[in-house]
């Protein structure tokens, strides 16, 4: 607002307004006394341009976004700990049933404590760095004291994913939904708001009066933007529960998956390979599925076209075809796009 209010234009400015027939050179008495004022006068006002930047939503971060958002009753979410599954059998390749809550084993640098049991055999562990880090690695795990009678420990799937802590760009936005739509007395708002409020929970959707009066579904995705474990879904539900009004009664489910099968011929640039290609390929693909979960009700072919065009090492395309047909894949409310199976050829 103020980027034109520089040294030289204040300056000029003020040294416009002297009589013609004062020596305004630079040097002279005039300009000498005027530059310094002209100077301080620049600073005010690019210290009043960052202040603008620093009082709004739209363009504050850090901690000048946090005390903002704090006036609606919006926090920044900090990194939480991801929720894994466990295998461990006995000596004799048995289920295990005597792992004792606490337990602690390595994989790499990141360790995983013993939460609870789900089933013999089965057991629930909190990754001990907190953040996404704890949701990517799978396999055997190393005890740091010793069981009675293990045999093998072994990392499975992400029962409810570990997030980092939030960006400025998430956080803005949850405060101009809490601005825009108002949660409040047990609306459709309040109960994605309430569970977007569990660590894990990547969106919401909420669909009052699904099954009659009285009732309210609520559809959820992790934080990948997959469908949610039943541990998450469970989670979800308590939650809601504790908060919604007496009369309601709600169900929490998880998204379904609609896998988005791609296959196409492609012209390739030299120095690439189709695997190199398919790779890019597969990761724009994913972010874009993400960005449209829960926000589009099809997946746009033309879209996937253009971002195959756009992927590095990709001169052209043809014979593209998204779940055997060349057109739009229809979303249901309730689905979520999740890439399935990439062909490429050239």
């Amino acid at each position: 607002m103020f980027s034109h209010k520089t040294f030289d234009s204040i300056l000029k400015e003020m040294l416009d307004r002297v009589p013609e027939n004062v020596d305004k050179r630079e040097g002279s008495i005039i300009y000498d006394s005027l530059a310094p004022t002209a100077m301080e006068l620049a600073e005010a006002y690019a210290n009043m341009d960052l202040l603008l930047r620093r009082v709004f939503a739209d363009t504050a971060d850090g901690e000048d976004l946090d005390r903002r958002v704090a006036e609606r009753g919006v926090y920044r979410k900090e990194a939480t700990f991801s929720i894994r599954k466990v295998l461990i059998t006995n000596a004799d390749g048995d289920p295990h049933h005597n792992v004792p809550a606490g337990s602690r084993f390595f994989l790499g640098d990141i360790s995983y404590e013993i939460i609870e049991m789900m089933e013999p055999g089965s057991y629930q562990a909190r990754s001990g760095t907190a953040g996404s880090v704890g949701n990517h690695d799978f396999g055997d795990l190393l005890p740091t004291e010793s069981i009675q009678n293990l045999g093998r420990a072994e990392l499975k799937e992400v029962l409810i994913p570990g997030e980092d802590g939030e960006t400025d760009d998430s956080l803005r936005q949850r405060y101009f939904e809490n601005v825009r739509l108002p949660a409040t007395s047990g609306n459709k708002a309040h109960y994605e708001m309430w569970a977007k409020e569990i660590p894990g929970v990547g969106d919401a959707k909420a669909f009052p009066l699904w099954d009659g009066p009285g009732t309210v579904k609520v559809v959820i995705v992790n934080t990948e933007k997959k469908p949610a474990d039943p541990v998450l879904v469970s989670a979800t539900f308590d939650h809601i529960e504790n908060v919604r009004p007496v009369t309601a009664e709600v169900t929490v489910i998880s998204a379904r998956e609609k896998l988005i099968n791609i296959s196409s011929k492609i012209r390739m640039v030299e120095g690439f390979t189709l695997q190199d290609i398919r790779e890019k390929f597969m990761n724009l693909m994913d972010e874009h599925l993400k960005e449209i979960a829960f926000k589009d009700l099809y997946v746009s072919f033309g879209k996937v076209g253009s971002i195959l065009l756009s992927t590095p090492g990709v001169l052209d395309y043809s014979d593209l075809y998204i779940n055997n047909a060349a057109a739009n894949v229809s979303l249901h409310e309730e689905d979520v796009p999740i890439l399935g199976a990439i062909a490429m050829e050239v």
